[in-house]
This record gives C-alpha cells, sequence and structure tokens, in this order.
C-alpha cells in the first residue's frame, strides 16, 4: 500500500470508529471501508441554494433563479 492509500486508510478506519465506536473490519481497504460507511447513511437531498449559512450575495445562478428569489 502505497503512503497516500495508507492516509487515506487511516482516515476512513478513523471515521469508521467515530461512528461506530470499534476497531474497522479487516481486512479490508479504504475504498471498501468508506463503501461500508456511507451504504447507512440516509438518502437526504441537499440544495446548496436553501442553505441558511450562505450570505445572497454569494449565490450565483441562471436569471430564472434570481427572478424566482426575489419574487
Amino acid at each position: 500500500m502505497s503512503g497516500r492509500d495508507e492516509r487515506i486508510y487511516q482516515e476512513a478506519a478513523a471515521l469508521w470508529r467515530e461512528l461506530h465506536g470499534d476497531a474497522a473490519p479487516a481486512p479490508t481497504d479504504a475504498e471498501t471501508l468508506l463503501q461500508m460507511i456511507t451504504v447507512s447513511l440516509p438518502d437526504v437531498s441537499y440544495d446548496r441554494l436553501c442553505s441558511p449559512y450562505l450570505r445572497p450575495a454569494t449565490i450565483t445562478g441562471p436569471k430564472i433563479e434570481a427572478q424566482r428569489r426575489t419574487a
């Protein structure tokens, strides 16, 4: 495993420990581990344009969208 792959695996294993409270299952690689983590996540939609954390000045889009927001 290359140094980069090892670092990615270590990050994935740390994420697993945070989410599950125990050691990551072994033997596995980072890709498999990340798939195991993400398969259990709920399917939620994320609309960045509706985020309360963005200022209106930082949101850009087609003129149609801009007209709809101001209407």
